[in-house]
């Protein structure tokens, strides 16, 4: 069958093709050429803006026996992992990027992925850190003036497998209703779909210690703030000049910029840092990061959590929390699919506020655990879990989801405010 070509010209400041700009007065006009060509004979895809891409088959075998055919883009390979579903509507790069996805697969359940392309200034962390991405359609064009690669590129030069034209909407009901599954996402035939299924039901995530794959080796300063273009503070930036020592367990960046845009000097160190050494450094308060896995796997971190608690204000988000939980005498356990998206409504119990938040997490602190002392301050609307903690008498704050978004809604991103006034009532 003859290759199929559309050509179009259109009118559109936010491609990511090439264009001539024009200026009239204020006015920008953007002139853009756009061609795809699809060929059906070959299974190639072209368009102005990026390389074409060869499709490929693939299959995810889940660890209930299910078998899912597919088509790869990105790396090639057998990779398996722990399959978990977000539902952000946008915001899959710093989806890619967040360490917290260390082991797993991400399923979107937005249908269409890819449309916008990649942009570094975007990134989340140093890499991508998740074992693959799981989509329904995969856009064959990128239309985004920020736009510097195609999604498919992406992935393929940091080796992360990908998969798209699968029923994504069928997977996610599985999870819902049967929980989380380990999966294995090969291209390759010459493993068989029983080996992919032995490989599914001899791997496991719990108790695996991912958060030493994914911290920082070394301390560093963090500078960096929020750009002004994208700042939301209408009140001004704090330069109070608090030090923070911020502990990396995956940390996001936009944690620290959403820090250092409140004039905080932040010091990021290891997640094996010794407690003894960040006392040393003197800092106003602690922050307790987000991070990948089982907070019950990495017994180190709660002990030096317990070591800081009490001698300087400290704030957990995310794995932060839950080791916090467990520091103060709690217990955590296994969410059935866990908590992954931009739209989770949570009560501030303090003030009865609700907060449409981002969330990202398998694991959850058992209230019912906690001493007396600790106070939940937050609730997840969805299913009634813990989503914050505070304990008055030792200066501790946390919150199980990321206030800092990045992708989401910034409803929650006064919390950083909250931990500056904490800080500063002890300087």
């Amino acid at each position: 069958m003859a290759a199929k070509v559309v050509d179009l010209r259109v009118k559109n400041p936010f491609s990511c093709a090439s264009w001539m700009t024009q200026n009239l007065g204020k006015v920008k006009v953007f002139a853009v050429r756009c061609s795809v060509s699809v060929s059906l004979d070959t299974a190639t895809v072209s368009g102005s803006g990026q390389r074409p891409w060869k499709m490929a088959d693939a299959r995810l075998v889940l660890e209930d026996g299910s078998i899912w055919r597919a088509k790869s883009f990105g790396a090639m390979g057998t990779q398996v992992g722990e399959v978990v579903f977000n539902t952000s509507l946008t915001g899959y790069q710093e989806i890619l990027t967040d360490p917290s996805y260390a082991g797993q697969f991400v399923l979107m359940t937005n249908p269409h992925i890819g449309n916008t392309g990649v942009n570094l200034d975007d990134e989340e962390s140093r890499q991508c850190f998740l074992a693959g991405l799981v989509i329904r359609n995969l856009s064959i064009s990128t239309s985004n003036w920020r736009c510097r690669q195609n999604l498919g590129d992406y992935l393929a030069e940091r080796n992360i497998m990908g998969i798209y034209d699968v029923d994504t909407r069928a997977i996610t009901r599985r999870l819902r209703e049967d929980g989380s599954l380990i999966g294995v996402l090969s291209t390759e035939y010459s493993k068989t779909d029983e080996e992919l299924l032995q490989m599914s039901r001899t791997w496991d995530i719990v108790g695996v210690d991912l958060i030493s794959s994914v911290s920082c080796n070394a301390p560093y300063e963090w500078p960096e703030r929020t750009d002004p273009e994208w700042e939301f503070i209408t009140n001004g930036r704090a330069e109070d000049n608090l030090h923070v020592v911020a502990y990396d367990f995956g940390i996001k960046h936009n944690i620290l910029r959403r820090l250092a845009s409140r004039g905080c000097k932040i010091t990021v160190v290891p997640s094996t840092w010794p407690a003894s050494e960040t006392l040393k450094l003197n800092p106003d308060g602690v922050l307790f990061s987000n991070g990948p896995g089982d907070p019950s796997a990495v017994p180190y971190a709660v002990d030096t959590v317990k070591e800081i608690v009490g001698k300087v204000p400290v704030f957990g988000i995310c794995m932060g929390h839950q080791l916090l939980g467990l520091a103060l005498g709690g217990k955590t356990y296994k969410m059935k699919f866990g908590h992954h998206g931009g739209n989770h409504p949570v009560r501030n119990l303090r003030n009865g506020c609700v907060e449409i938040s981002a969330q990202n997490h398998n694991y959850a602190v058992d209230p019912e655990s906690l001493p007396e002392g600790v106070k939940v301050t937050h609730v997840n609307l969805n299913d009634g879990s813990c989503a914050g903690l505070a304990f008055p008498t030792l200066r501790v704050m946390s919150l199980q989801y990321h206030p800092e978004a990045s992708p989401g809604p910034h409803d929650s991103d006064p919390a950083f405010s909250e931990f500056i006034e904490l800080m500063k009532k002890e300087k």
